[in-house]
């Protein structure tokens, strides 16, 4: 579905970094700091991330997706490590990042406590996540996310997965999602940030 969805001379999404990244990212820290970026797709959040200089591991189940992002990063000039990974599956390296990075990273419900471990597991004691993703109540609109609510958490799910790690920032609500063509307008999210202890 998404090497279809990428398969296209424009990006999906754009190529800017989503609005909350932008907001949050002084949390990372002064680059450069070892960021994971989940689901990252055509690469906007990574090459943003690389930009600033931090050393980026971008994760995406698309090679179609992770093509476009190496000819983003190319084209920014900048160096960016792309991972072709199921993160329904994948394990990571224990304490091997100073921040993960997880902006519309939908996947079944069945396999997000997997990934709610790995992020714990992947984070160095101090470490940050910063997520927004769709929420059920999307589901219905037509501007973007999944069309089913299984791919969809909440701030409840986020908050009980998370409930190790010292949550800085956890909040659902309506806001504009102008993204590309892939994200077209008022979206119900969820923003969750949280610290490593």
């Amino acid at each position: 579905m998404w090497d279809e969805r990428y398969d296209t001379d424009d990006y999906l999404y754009g190529t800017e970094p989503n609005d909350f990244l932008r907001e949050r990212v002084d949390l990372i820290g002064e680059p450069p700091k070892r960021v994971l970026c989940l689901a990252d797709g055509e690469g906007r959040n990574g090459v943003y991330l690389a930009r600033l200089g931090h050393q980026v591991l971008s994760v995406d189940a698309s090679p179609v997706g992770q093509r476009k992002a190496a000819r983003l990063a190319e084209r920014e000039g900048v160096p960016l490590e792309t991972l072709l990974a199921d993160l329904t599956e994948h394990v990571f390296p224990a304490e091997a990042f100073d921040a993960v990075v997880s902006i519309f990273c939908h996947v079944p419900s069945a396999g997000r406590p997997h990934l709610h471990r790995q992020v714990i597991r992947t984070l160095e004691p101090g470490g940050i996540l910063i997520l927004e993703a769709y929420t059920p109540a999307q589901v219905p609109r037509d501007t973007g996310g999944p069309d089913t609510p299984d791919r969809t958490p909440t701030a409840t799910e986020l908050e009980a997965a998370y409930a190790d790690l010292e949550i800085l920032w956890s909040r659902e609500f309506d806001r504009p999602v102008i993204e590309g063509r892939g994200h077209t307008g008022l979206g119900a999210v969820v923003q969750f940030v949280a610290r490593k202890r």
